[in-house]
């Protein structure tokens, strides 16, 4: 499921530079991130490195956007074609809990 930014997005911008894919960019009224683009950080960290940055906790899971670890390494492994990924790539799907 891609991240989302709420309303409750105070603009503060600290969460656009910490996307491995570039999905997030300032919108009318607050950041939004590109469905399109989102693979919830699988491939590189182990939380969504966007939310883990915002101040307010307004990056969250999209319920209209739900994917399957393996639907988001594939969308990772489109965005970055020159990237090796292995099997044993970051995901929340796997972080130790």
């Amino acid at each position: 499921m891609a991240t989302m930014i709420t309303e409750e997005c105070i603009n503060c911008g600290a969460c656009e530079p910490e996307c491995p894919n570039g999905a997030i960019s300032q919108g009318e009224d607050i950041f939004v991130i590109d469905p399109n683009l989102c693979t919830e950080c699988v491939g590189f960290y182990e939380e969504e490195a966007c939310a883990s940055v915002c101040p307010v906790d307004c990056c969250v899971p999209d319920p209209n956007n739900v994917e399957t670890e393996e639907q988001l390494i594939a969308k990772a492994r489109q965005i970055h074609p020159d990237k090796d990924f292995g099997t044993d790539f970051p995901s929340r799907f796997r972080k130790q809990k």
